[in-house]
């Protein structure tokens, strides 16, 4: 990057939050630089329950601004990405002694009103004993309120938005690691080095915005020389078991501590479990489950399935760290605030840096409204707000038309199994027909690396969407990591590595 090449803003972070920022950014006409340290989603985004929700359980503790704002999203994200997100209903069983009905039925009742819901069905009560929700859960379980809420591909939401920004001229770099940045000559100037190559670039930038996560506060501290604590760090876990029903709807269940969590249909051959809270004090990138989660997690799913859910069902697990605005009034980590707050630092006439703490991935794309706010009182309004029903890549088709989408993709390439052109289609919506456009066979597709993985995903992975490695295709592009097996990982991570190394040494 040339030094005399002065962008508007400067984001670090590539997840959800920077990404989101990135793009609406860079679609009202400023220009954007955002570097992110490892992988798109390597964090906090990619290990979330997967879903875009309001919040029920936020109603207790009165955040009904943060509760109707994420309920108005649901259906304007529905809309932007209708291959990655999509409606999911929710079984939620009465517990005798739990919250008592009479205060779900209110609770589901605001739920179904605040927020503005068109197109997803409303509330309605279960009778246990004769709806098939009731076939995998104990029989002292006989009612039960059914809710709307979406599924979302966090990962994939990430990359998209990426995707988005860089359409419209920004620049995203991953493995882009902020070594330092100090005010000069009335901007920003950032070192920002390759941690494969370990090259460096000097980005020079009237505005910083800082969106890095668990590690908003070290870089506040190391950019700003701010020593201010803004963030309570708060680990969150899953387990992935083998499928433990058939029914397509999620449960969402009450737990003897007051706690609540889902069990959730995933990747169709699994039922993913979570989350637990707990306050972490450790590095963000050393957070892995624990006994005690784990042990959690089965004895709460237990209490509510015939079947007992028990450790030897497990296939995968995965921890984050979620970056709370530290309120100081939450004694426990569940009742810390999800709302997200921002945060200018600088004096007058100083660069500013703008800070980014908590929220969710629901409110994402209102954070970055409210940032741009910010972003303007500084540089100058440009263009006006636009992401509210601006579709994201592969998304440009009707929401209820996935199913037609998927017969028109078998249509034109009448050799593709059924399951991998739904897998596509869920992964990239349109974007299919891209790297499928001039295969005339299955093997026109390339190598299979395993399962149904070619090499002309790999490639549009690598190409189009900053794929480094097998772990950003298996656990984060695609959840494939949970069927390959270790020799298919292997030949994968060696071909990528070829494949960069070539095209490097063409460069």
């Amino acid at each position: 990057m040339t030094a005399d090449v002065i962008h508007d803003v400067f984001i670090a972070g590539g997840g959800i939050n920077g990404c989101g920022i990135a793009r609406d950014a860079v679609g009202r006409g400023y220009s954007v630089y955002l570097a992110e340290m490892k992988d798109l989603a390597s964090g906090t985004s990619s290990w979330s329950t997967k879903l875009i929700h309001g919040g029920l359980r936020y109603l207790e503790h009165y955040e009904f601004r943060l509760v109707r704002e994420a309920l108005m999203e649901r259906e304007v994200l529905w809309g932007m990405a209708p291959h990655i997100i999509w409606p999911l209903r929710f079984v939620l069983p009465l517990h005798k002694d739990m919250r008592p009905g009479w205060l779900i039925r209110i609770g589901l009742f605001l739920y179904d009103h605040i927020g503005g819901r068109k197109a997803l069905p409303a509330t309605r009560v279960l009778d246990l004993t004769r709806d098939p929700a009731g076939k995998p859960l104990k029989d002292r379980f006989r009612k039960a309120f059914e809710y709307s809420d979406c599924w979302v591909n966090d990962a994939r939401l990430v990359a998209l938005n990426a995707r988005d920004a860089a359409d419209r001229g920004a620049t995203i770099r991953t493995r882009a690691k902020v070594v330092s940045a100090r005010r000069e000559g009335g901007l920003w100037a950032i070192v920002v080095e390759d941690v494969l190559t370990g090259a460096r670039d000097t980005v020079k930038a009237k505005l910083f915005v800082n969106a890095a996560g668990p590690w908003v506060d070290k870089l506040l501290q190391n950019a700003a020389g701010s020593n201010t604590h803004n963030v309570r760090l708060v680990q969150g876990s899953h387990i992935v078991v083998k499928k433990k029903f058939a029914d397509p709807r999620a449960y969402f269940f009450q737990n003897n501590d007051g706690r609540i969590f889902f069990a959730i249909p995933y990747e169709q051959d699994f039922t993913l479990i979570g989350t637990t809270d707990r306050d972490y004090k450790g590095d963000p990138a050393d957070v892995k489950i624990t006994d005690d989660e784990i042990d959690y997690l089965c004895a709460g799913a237990s209490e509510y399935f015939k079947e007992p859910v028990t450790r030897a069902d497990m296939v995968w697990s995965y921890s984050g760290v979620r970056p709370l605005y530290d309120d100081d009034g939450a004694s426990k980590a569940q009742e810390a605030t999800r709302d997200y707050v921002l945060k200018a630092v600088g004096a007058d006439g100083e660069p500013q840096m703008l800070n980014v703490f908590g929220g969710k991935i629901t409110t994402y794309r209102k954070l970055a409204e409210s940032m741009l706010e910010k972003i303007e009182a500084v540089l100058g309004a440009k263009g006006k707000p636009w992401t509210e029903g601006a579709t994201l890549p592969g998304g440009d088709f009707d929401r209820n038309g996935f199913g037609g989408l998927v017969s028109r993709l078998r249509t034109e390439k009448p050799w593709l199994p059924g399951a991998l052109a739904e897998r596509l289609m869920r992964l990239y919506g349109t974007r299919a027909f891209v790297f499928t456009k001039t295969a005339g066979s299955l093997a026109d597709l390339g190598r299979v690396f395993g399962g149904d993985l070619t090499e002309a995903e790999v490639n549009y992975l690598m190409d189009q969407e900053w794929a480094v490695d097998a772990e950003d295709v298996l656990w984060r592009r695609t959840k494939l990591g949970l069927t390959l097996d270790a020799d298919s990982v292997t030949a994968l991570e060696a071909y990528m590595q070829d494949r960069r190394s070539t095209r490097a040494a063409a460069q």
